[in-house]
């Protein structure tokens, strides 16, 4: 790990250059990284660390964490010193800066601490499932410390206060339920707590297909592919994305996961195992797709053993597979771009892409079993939620009101006939 200030900047200097940002927001991180030069001067510090650069933010900007909502200016000095941090652990940027610290107190804490020890360790679970549990764990554990709450002393009011305090969302709820269920029952197993008090998270409601899909109409998925500059190599690469995910609607991970294998070029045909379901598809191979292909592959992609097709161009990570935050983040890129209207304020990755096709093959008429099977769907009910978007078609169900012959709706009140 590079330590020394100097070497780390230069390093993180080269990596803004290769990214290709604009000369205003390069010139703006080397000055605040200038203001962290000088600090560390004036305290005679030549190494540098996540603690060095948390102590310099506390001191010049009042926090080392994003707080909501906080000006772009603040923002942006903030990212200038977490690139060093992020950089100096991981050899890459990460992704946005941490808003919170999970500090996990007392003996809930303790217990959540080793409880994701044990997803990790004993169940094999993933980082980013991990990472889930332990935003709803902080939380759980946070307000039983507030209110002197052991793990004995839960009841269904407590658990039921909890809720009602993080004021989620229905979805929300149910994955927190869920998993402060099966972390009390690991207490339980685990003698920390006298009974199952699992039993006090109450069931809920929740119904997954209850919210309306995010579409966007085909003239703006155009316009998302026409703001793309494809005469950089980064170009070719996001272009070969967003046709991906508008052509096939493709999963982020199977965007990520895409192989050489996959693709049977004497046929024409891209095969694929869709990392969520592990359930085989099979597409014709889009002369668009294939022409984008071949020209990432010739004049895009970076030299990498890598088996899947597309690989990062940073610095950093240049040749390894990309993660599925970058595909969202080509999905945000070029919907912005592309001055697509209304699009932050609803759904704008990959997945939205994904329900737009189904959604606008709908409206061609084509068949439910086709459009399942295009998504790769194994039964037929799982589509049938993109009828509820499909507006044109729902007003053909609608019936004609009966002419009304009771006298009841020939009554007159304060406003009139009934």
């Amino acid at each position: 790990m590079v330590t020394d200030f100097e070497e780390l900047v230069a390093l993180c200097d080269e990596e803004l250059c290769h990214r290709e940002y604009t000369t205003k927001y390069y010139e703006r991180i080397k000055q605040n990284w200038d203001s962290l030069r000088k600090w560390m001067r004036s305290n005679h510090l030549n190494d540098f660390d996540e603690a060095t650069g948390n102590r310099y933010c506390d001191e010049a900007f009042g926090t080392h964490l994003m707080p909501a909502r906080s000006p772009a200016s603040f923002r942006e000095k903030l990212r200038s010193v977490r690139m060093l941090i992020s950089y100096q652990k991981n050899g890459d940027f990460e992704f946005r800066c941490p808003s919170i610290e999970y500090i996990f107190d007392g003996l809930v804490g303790k217990v959540s601490q080793e409880y994701l020890e044990f997803c990790r360790n004993e169940l094999l679970l993933a980082e980013k499932t991990i990472e889930n549990k332990r935003l709803y764990l902080y939380d759980f554990c946070k307000f039983l410390n507030s209110k002197n709450i052991t793990l004995n002393d839960l009841c269904i009011e407590e658990t039921e206060a909890f809720f009602i305090s993080m004021n989620y969302t229905l979805a929300s709820r149910h994955n927190a339920a869920r998993n402060l269920g099966l972390f009390l029952q690991y207490a339980y197993d685990n003698r920390y707590s006298q009974k199952d008090t699992s039993v006090y998270i109450l069931p809920d409601n929740y119904k997954k297909d209850c919210k309306l899909p995010t579409t966007y109409e085909e003239d703006e998925i155009k316009e998302v592919l026409i703001s793309v500059e494809r005469v950089s190599s980064i170009g070719k690469r996001d272009y070969l994305i967003l046709l991906l995910a508008t052509e096939y609607g493709l999963r982020a991970k199977d965007i990520t996961k895409l192989c050489f294998d996959d693709i049977d070029w004497d046929s024409n045909i891209i095969r694929i195992n869709q990392h969520k379901t592990d359930f085989p598809v099979e597409f014709p191979l889009l002369a668009s797709i294939g022409n984008a292909i071949i020209d990432y592959l010739k004049y895009g992609r970076p030299l990498s053993d890598a088996p899947q097709i597309i690989v990062s161009a940073e610095n950093a990570n240049k040749g390894k597979p990309l993660s599925s935050p970058t595909i969202h983040s080509v999905v945000t890129k070029y919907m912005k771009r592309a001055g697509i209207k209304n699009w932050q304020n609803k759904k704008h990755g990959p997945h939205a892409m994904r329900h737009s096709l189904a959604t606008n093959l709908l409206k061609k008429n084509i068949s439910m079993p086709i459009i399942s099977t295009v998504m790769g769907h194994q039964r037929t009910e799982t589509t049938s939620v993109y009828i509820s978007v499909d507006y044109a078609r729902l007003k053909q169900c609608v019936l004609p009101m009966p002419a009304m012959h009771s006298p009841f709706y020939n009554k007159e009140g304060n406003h009139g006939k009934i």
